[in-house]
């Protein structure tokens, strides 16, 4: 299937590195926050059933969050039939191909993963970008795929600890931005899910603090306004990611720009999820 063509996006200009991103005026929206496990390359198909046996214990019910979890592909359809009595959380994929179909080995299509229950994927993670080279277009491809099949895409951006050290942060961010989303209509922005993840903050155990991460949500949703010509950016979902655990996640969502978290290492235990949950749903609800 070939894409659909979409409406060309304007470009806008670039704004310099600069902490000082002012906060976007208050629209009295409120969005709900979103918590996301990755679970990367953890878990066969017998233990996902197992973590979700256990995780649905643990939270019996939700109420005014969303939360997701992304197995890897061969662990997803036994979560999606564990997950079968309850539609409470959200089940999604680490990654998709572009195409529908074709000769492309190894990969796995957005129409394979919508199949098997999938609501939502990742696209450009941070790891996918390292370790396998994924380019900023291969990203958008990906995001367009994503929407094609009708699943959530949840786009990763973040900075190198080189970028940050060379006050190259926002270039970086709006460079990722601009360039994964290409092609969408300015109408379908005000419904995506941005993850930032400091790259540096990822696995190490060293959580960006909140003062360094709310600028950059700041700036996520200034330039997802200019992106879509309206204000996209106060209706979009921002998530951290990058070491959040049980025990920090309070101070990200203390800011009314941060609307939940991509979490890896603390979200592949079930009773370590489940209460980092808890607290986020303790917690204020987001306003813009």
């Amino acid at each position: 299937m070939k894409e659909k063509p979409f409406r060309a996006l304007l470009h806008f200009p670039i704004v310099q590195h600069n902490d000082n991103v002012p906060t976007p005026p208050t629209r009295g929206l409120v969005r709900t926050r979103v918590i996301i496990g990755n679970w990367k390359m953890n878990k066969t198909a017998t233990e996902a059933g197992a973590f979700v046996h256990r995780l649905t214990q643990e939270l019996p019910t939700l109420d005014g969050i969303e939360v997701g979890f992304a197995p890897p592909f061969t662990a997803l359809h036994a979560a999606h039939q564990a997950l079968a009595p309850s539609s409470a959380f959200l089940l999604g994929a680490q990654d998709l191909y572009w195409e529908d179909k074709g000769a492309f080995t190894g990969e796995v299509s957005g129409n394979m993963l919508k199949e098997l229950g999938c609501q939502f994927v990742l696209v450009g993670h941070s790891e996918r970008r390292q370790y396998f080279g994924e380019q900023d277009s291969w990203t958008n491809k990906k995001v367009l795929a994503a929407l094609r099949n009708g699943i959530q895409p949840v786009l990763c951006v973040g900075e190198t600890l080189q970028d940050r050290d060379t006050n190259q942060t926002n270039l970086v961010i709006q460079r990722q931005l601009r360039a994964g989303l290409a092609g969408i209509e300015a109408a379908r922005l005000d419904t995506m899910i941005v993850a930032y993840e400091p790259v540096w903050a990822i696995g190490t155990g060293r959580a960006a603090s909140p003062e360094q991460a709310v600028p950059v949500h700041r700036l996520i949703r200034q330039t997802m306004d200019e992106l879509s010509g309206s204000e996209a950016g106060q209706r979009i979902r921002v998530l951290y990611g990058g070491s959040v655990t049980p025990h920090n996640i309070a101070d990200f969502l203390a800011s009314e720009e941060i609307d939940g978290a991509l979490v890896g290492g603390a979200c592949l235990d079930p009773v370590s999820f489940a209460t980092l949950v808890k607290v986020a749903i303790g917690s204020k609800p987001t306003t813009a």
